[in-house]
């Protein structure tokens, strides 16, 4: 498999991403390092092609946003964003997560071995997230599909306005959002947090998490509800 290495002490950014923004069949299969990324945004930001990459070190904003079909891995934490928007493939952070992580995910897989900041998973829309940590608040946030496991807490107003994405918590959570409610596990809740915190690298207890959905009272305008939900 060939390997290749930017360092960003002499590269630029625009540099790897136009690289990265290549012919897809030369680049699958390959496997990319950004050495000294020291916090910069927008590395490895809509790639598409089957490459593995690796940010050694601390990424800024929008890491691994657009992703499709790469795998990347962040050897440190992550800004704002990180795989904003993805629609195939895996983003692993190694480290902590900022603000809006996974947000608006189509698809693929976002792991964050430690905490998460504020509204992880807004709007998610059919990847999946798992964070080893905890999560700040308004997490999950209109989310309309997908699934997330949360290991650690969750902050005020977990899945606030809830479509059909689906939320597994082990710890303790603040509030519930507008219209998210506890509900039973079912054997396939268990065989789906089994399979996450498999592709995770997790080992915790699946039958230790509880599962939150929408109650589904929010589907539908009602004119009488002023406002009160």
């Amino acid at each position: 498999m060939e390997s290749m290495t930017f360092d960003l002490t002499h590269a630029t950014v625009r540099e790897v991403n136009q690289f990265l923004h290549g012919d897809a069949g030369t680049l699958a299969g390959r496997e990319v390092t950004i050495a000294s990324p020291n916090g910069a945004h927008n590395l490895a930001v809509g790639v598409d092609a089957a490459v593995s990459i690796t940010i050694d070190g601390h990424a800024g904003y929008y890491a691994g946003g657009m992703n499709q079909h790469a795998t990347i891995v962040i050897e440190g934490s992550a800004g704002t964003g990180v795989a904003e928007n993805m629609m195939s493939g895996k983003v692993h952070v190694k480290g902590f997560a900022s603000n809006g992580a996974g947000a608006s995910a189509h698809g693929g897989l976002l792991v964050i071995d430690g905490d998460a900041g504020l509204r992880c998973g807004i709007s998610l829309k059919g990847g999946d997230i798992v964070v080893g940590g905890s999560v700040g608040s308004f997490s999950a946030f209109m989310a309309q599909e997908g699934r997330m496991v949360i290991c650690g807490d969750a902050g005020d107003a977990l899945g606030d306005s809830l479509y059909e994405a689906v939320l597994y918590v082990r710890g303790n959570v603040k509030s519930l959002g507008a219209d998210a409610q506890f509900e039973p596990m079912t054997d396939a809740d268990v065989t789906a947090v089994t399979q996450l915190l498999t592709a995770a690298g997790l080992d915790h207890d699946p039958h230790a998490f509880r599962r939150i959905a929408s109650a589904r009272t929010l589907y539908h305008w009602n004119a009488d509800a002023n406002q009160e939900y």
